[in-house]
């Protein structure tokens, strides 16, 4: 009992001593001063009296006792009793609570912590951007896409959008901002949207043949012009005959010449299978005139007048009208007249045109008159047939010759392969015949692409016994692309003895086109690039 008193002086007295100390301390400061010469010194010294100060409190008002732990590199760790345990406990328990949350760790003095989420797991801007695609984490707008009934509804986020678009710019930041959360776009197909919004999170394209017509539009309609672009070159690359008319109508609807005119390449050298095709029948009337103006289109007049009726028809019942002959004249309007309905033969016109029942009585007779009378009678027709394509020849031997022991035709093949660095249509090819006098042959002509057949035809052709070449026609003009090897083949039967072509030329240069050839495993008869038969591909450009 006595020692408590004692212990509580001592204790007393340490504090006291501190206290003294402290109110020593700017007296010391200011002799410092005023003794050192250098006074880069002051800070030194007054860092060693700081540090001294802070272990003579520490060992004054915190003794090593029962609670202290001495560490091995000298540091005094504290144990606080128990009762002061319990107290500090909550508190450190809501602080590791705070500590646990992403923004207090994200704001730790930006000291690299490790955290897992998507931030980390995508380290670039562009990855992080993609994943913003079409989700719902911060978006700040909703799209309704698509006619009513049909509609998705879209996120999106207005700053993404705006930096890609200067419309989206306008309707989000610009003087007349709309302020809805959802906008609707009842013209926009929900699909082509997507494609839309991807390619402005992330720069990817993905585009379809079933879609891109709608890309293309959505693309226009928002002023995004790399992915117009990648819509139009999609579709050159994807372009035949069959939707050559469809592609024709969508190019001058969204105002792409470079498109418009491979159309039109397209429709003159396959005009047959293009206005044929079903997709003929989907076009508007200002496209179907255009077409039917055409000078260069390489077909018969009793087919265009076929594919036109075809249009009345599909044109009437998107109209909701019964296809009559009445109807269908009525939707052509003077499209009908555009056709050349007296550049047909009068066996084709009778056969076709005067009963279709389109035309009126006094049209008839009129036309019959004009076959026949020699008065013409005034059409409403125009008379002159068109004058279609000029076929080109590549001709890739410098001679010809023929001996007795050869061309000989045993039903074996003579074949070549060919490439060209622009876009042609092979129409036919360019073949020897006998070197014997006048003879007939039966030939069969093939096209392949990496062993694919595109085209095949049977028919027969006339040689008069000399050495020029003689015409031998693919049903349809066949489509080529740039830099692909095709290989053309001809198996004949005729007369055994042929001329044949001499100082062949691996290259050859036919107005804006180049060709290349070389040699073909399927040649079985001794054609290849030196010489041989198919001295000839006939092409259009």
């Amino acid at each position: 009992m006595p020692a408590a008193p004692e212990c509580k002086l001592s204790h007393h007295g340490r504090i006291m001593k501190c206290v003294t100390f402290l109110l020593l301390l700017p007296e010391t400061l200011k002799k410092l001063k005023r003794a050192s010469k250098h006074p880069g010194r002051l800070s030194l010294c007054y860092n060693i009296l700081t540090l001294s100060l802070k272990k003579r409190m520490a060992a004054e008002l915190y003794p090593v006792n029962d609670h202290a732990t001495v560490q091995k590199n000298g540091t005094v760790m504290l144990s606080l009793p128990e009762k002061r345990k319990r107290s500090v406990e909550p508190v450190a328990q809501s602080t590791a609570s705070i500590a646990t949350t992403p923004t207090t760790e994200q704001n730790i003095n930006n000291n690299n912590v490790e955290i897992p989420s998507w931030h980390s797991a995508h380290p670039t801007l562009q990855e992080r951007n993609a994943l913003m695609f079409n989700n719902e984490h911060m978006a700040d707008v909703h799209f309704i896409v698509g006619p009513p009934g049909e509609s998705e509804r879209v996120p999106a986020h207005k700053y993404v959008l705006a930096v890609g678009s200067s419309v989206f710019c306008a309707m989000f930041y610009g003087a007349l901002a709309e302020g809805d959360s959802d906008i609707h776009i009842p013209d926009v197909e929900p699909a082509a949207f997507l494609i839309l919004l991807k390619y402005m999170y992330s720069d990817e394209i993905e585009l379809a043949a079933d879609t891109v017509l709608a890309t293309l539009y959505a693309a226009k309609k928002y002023l995004v012009s790399a992915l117009a672009r990648a819509c139009v070159g999609f579709l050159e690359t994807s372009l035949e005959a069959r939707n050559a008319c469809v592609l024709l109508s969508q190019s001058r609807l969204f105002e792409e010449p470079e498109l418009t005119q491979r159309c039109w390449e397209v429709i003159d050298a396959q005009a047959e299978l293009a206005l044929l095709s079903e997709g003929l029948t989907e076009i508007d009337l200002p496209t179907l005139e255009h077409i039917l103006q055409r000078e260069t289109l390489n077909m018969k007049e009793a087919v265009v007048f076929q594919a036109v009726l075809g249009w009345a028809v599909a044109e009437c019942r998107r109209q909701g009208l019964t296809p009559t002959s009445q109807n269908q004249r009525s939707v052509l309007g003077k499209a009908l007249h555009l056709v050349r309905l007296p550049s047909m033969t009068l066996q084709e016109f009778a056969d076709g045109a005067a009963q279709s029942k389109i035309l009126t009585l006094e049209e008839t007779h009129s036309i019959f008159l004009w076959y026949t009378a020699a008065t013409k009678p005034v059409l409403g027709f125009p008379v002159e047939p068109r004058k279609g394509l000029t076929p080109q020849r590549c001709h890739r031997f410098q001679s010809s010759a023929y001996r007795s022991n050869q061309w000989r035709y045993r039903g074996r093949c003579d074949s070549i392969q060919f490439a060209v660095d622009k876009r042609v249509f092979i129409a036919g090819l360019g073949l020897y015949g006998s070197s014997g006098g006048k003879a007939e042959y039966s030939v069969r002509i093939e096209l392949k692409r990496q062993g694919v057949l595109l085209a095949q035809y049977l028919t027969k052709f006339v040689s008069d016994g000399s050495s020029s070449t003689f015409p031998v026609w693919f049903e349809h003009p066949v489509q080529v692309e740039q830099d692909v090897f095709y290989t053309v083949s001809a198996v004949l039967d005729g007369s055994e003895l042929s001329y044949f072509g001499q100082e062949g030329m691996t290259e050859v240069q036919c107005g804006k086109v180049t060709f290349q050839f070389q040699c073909s495993s399927d040649s079985t008869n001794g054609t290849g690039v030196q010489g041989g038969q198919i001295p000839e591909l006939i092409f259009y450009a």
